[in-house]
């Protein structure tokens, strides 16, 4: 994974801390993502002296609305590190506290096909005075989260040189976990991706962004969420609000769902499609493929009576 380019007042010390990082034997690509987040948020405060006050930190401690549990302890927690690494160096910045990590029982929300159909139908009529390039945009971007299943920063984090234009594969560099991986474009999402393409592609260096702001930097995933919101009203898709969706992430969840069912559906058999599953998600294990599998046939009870001995054998007697 390249470096990330940062933007912030503290960017001499984020690179100062990266060099650290590599020189103790740390491995610095895990350390991106948080850094990268922590210097959009010092963009968007307008933050212009190295300083880090009380009420900064209370802002970038709030949970947001779409964000994950693990996604919330992982960027408080690693920045925490960061901000005690420029204490030590004698910056004036406040150093957050840990959080615990609280497990939830939260339950993804499955898109149906007609609030998938009525979705896109709001995406595809979406213009912007702000940003004319998102009526472009959006179309591809939102059916890479949906039929690709891709995170959405890995999905922000698509530079021109990842697209292969000519055989409909597109490489994910800032993957979770570190786990580099490849998604295949279908027929229809790859005449899209080459229209997409023609009309913006030549504005483009090999590693610019392809998903830009109207200025031509990258997009931050505020603003998809925003968009997002806006998508669910216009569709008619009730937001529940409190971090209970439907998230942009739902979207992945949806593509695991009805991909693991298409497979089990062809007659495939589950010990074929869990590995081919879990390796096109990006997960280490099949072991952290597992909650799609048992939302799969939660949903779809026929597939629970047909593999139901087969997943006490993979997961053992957990719930199902």
């Amino acid at each position: 994974m390249n470096r990330p380019v940062f933007q912030s007042v503290f960017v001499d010390e984020m690179n100062s801390y990266l060099d650290y990082k590599i020189s103790s034997g740390h491995n610095a690509a895990s350390f991106y993502i948080n850094l990268r987040r922590f210097d959009r948020f010092c963009t968007r405060q307008e933050i212009k002296e190295p300083v880090f006050t009380a009420e900064h930190a209370e802002r970038w401690m709030q949970r947001r609305e779409d964000e994950a549990t693990t996604t919330h302890y992982s960027r408080i927690n690693g920045t925490k590190q960061f901000l005690v690494f420029l204490s030590q160096k004698g910056y004036d910045v406040f150093v957050i506290r840990d959080i615990r990590f609280k497990p939830t029982e939260f339950q993804p929300h499955i898109y149906t096909e007609d609030e998938t159909r009525k979705y896109l139908r709001a995406v595809d009529a979406y213009e912007s005075a702000r940003n004319r390039k998102s009526a472009i945009q959006y179309p591809v971007l939102f059916r890479l989260l949906y039929c690709c299943g891709t995170r959405i920063n890995e999905t922000l984090g698509i530079r021109k040189q990842d697209v292969d234009l000519e055989n409909g594969v597109i490489k994910l560099l800032e993957a979770k976990n570190n786990c580099e991986r490849y998604i295949v474009l279908g027929n229809d999402l790859k005449a899209l991706m080459m229209q997409f393409a023609e009309k913006c592609f030549y504005l483009l260096g090999d590693r610019d962004y392809i998903f830009t702001t109207s200025n031509g930097g990258r997009m931050s995933g505020d603003i998809i969420y925003e968009a997002h919101r806006l998508f669910l009203q216009q569709a008619g898709i009730p937001y529940l609000g409190g971090g209970r969706g439907p998230r942009i992430h739902d979207w992945r969840h949806t593509m695991a769902v009805r991909s693991f069912k298409q497979m089990i559906d062809s007659g495939m058999d589950m010990y074929v499609a869990l590995p081919i599953l879990s390796t096109y998600l990006g997960h280490k294990t099949i072991f952290a493929t597992e909650r799609y599998v048992r939302l799969t046939m939660g949903i779809y009870p026929y597939i629970e009576e047909k593999f139901s001995s087969k997943m006490k054998e993979v997961f053992g007697e957990g719930e199902q």
